[in-house]
């Protein structure tokens, strides 16, 4: 299983205009190729009176699933361009439709090269890139006389608090990311002069903004 990965928050969305072509971009999260057709074919619904629905999106840790549609467009000047941005940029778990509504003035193989990356980056842009990173909680349980010097060093480390109950013993609940989780053990166990008691949970992905 993967410690950590790129991929966009959710779903996002812009808009460029390139010689009176219109190039509307969607992006969206998906963790399964069902995800991502669900997704192609939804934009495309939207879009029937589109000239071209470009697609392309990356699944699985290594990319095991990875596709590239043109729609239309000459062999290798949209879909392709499209996944190799999600590629340069570390993206796991993406997709992105491109809807051209077509302008009139024709853009050569380059043109649409370049137009096809430039509306897939800024569809990315308006998604937002976010690192996923697996953590587990861990539950922190000790006595109410260790409580302050335990609670103020929690807040003040690096390690996302989730709660505190109160009951016979004060029990801490913190995401540790799964590498760290010796040092974090050792850590508790000095402060506390081994007093603590860590318990492990399962395992979970938190999010951060890039």
């Amino acid at each position: 299983m993967r410690k950590d990965y790129i991929t966009v928050k959710g779903f996002g969305s812009s808009e460029i205009i390139i010689q009176k072509s219109r190039f509307l971009t969607y992006v969206n999260r998906a963790e399964s190729e069902h995800d991502a057709l669900a997704f192609i074919d939804e934009i495309k619904s939207q879009h029937k009176s589109a000239n071209h629905n470009c697609s392309a999106y990356l699944i699985g840790e290594h990319d095991s699933v990875q596709k590239a549609n043109d729609d239309g467009e000459p062999s290798g000047t949209a879909g392709v361009p499209m996944l190799e941005v999600l590629k340069k940029q570390g993206l796991k778990d993406t997709v992105v439709v491109v809807t051209r509504y077509f302008g009139g003035i024709k853009l050569g193989g380059g043109g649409l090269i370049r137009a096809y990356g430039k509306a897939t980056t800024e569809g990315i842009e308006a998604a937002q890139i976010v690192k996923r990173q697996l953590h587990h909680l861990m539950k922190v349980s000790v006595e109410y006389s260790w409580l302050g010097k335990v609670e103020n060093e929690v807040r003040s480390s690096s390690y996302p608090l989730q709660r505190i109950d109160y009951a016979d013993s004060v029990d801490i609940f913190l995401y540790v990311p799964i590498a760290s989780e010796e040092t974090f053990i050792e850590w508790l166990t000095e402060m506390t002069n081994g007093q603590a008691v860590i318990e492990r949970n399962a395992p979970d992905f938190l999010e951060f903004d890039l």
